[in-house]
């Protein structure tokens, strides 16, 4: 069966994104929280967010508290800070497939894709 998994790379210190609060929801049929995690010291969860039968068909939604990361890292960060919650929405149409989700974060800017 297939899983889904994130990892988050801090560009701005060139390092893991370790203790980063990550929340997965279930857009279909309404939105509902799935799971609430930290990242580790490789800034991954320790398992899948969702695999086997837990995986199925539909849109999904990550949010990552990228700003309160920063500010725990202690940047200077304007009010409210310009990249705060990075909020990725994507869908999952093969239950049997790997959907790894990255994240390159800095307090300016990020950016994903469908990895490996």
């Amino acid at each position: 069966m297939g899983r889904l998994t994130t990892h988050v790379l801090d560009t701005a210190h060139g390092c893991p994104g370790a203790g980063i609060l990550i929340e997965l929801y279930a857009l279909d049929p309404q939105r509902a929280r799935l799971a609430r995690l930290t990242t580790n010291a490789d800034g991954r969860t320790d398992a899948p967010l969702l695999a086997d039968a837990e995986l199925r068909c539909g849109r999904y939604e990550l949010v990552f508290q990228a700003g309160a990361y920063f500010a725990a890292r202690g940047l200077a960060l304007a009010e409210p800070a310009f990249v705060d919650e990075v909020v990725l929405r994507f869908g999952i149409s093969d239950v049997h497939a790997h959907y790894h989700v990255p994240l390159l974060v800095s307090p300016y800017s990020y950016s994903t894709y469908r990895g490996s």
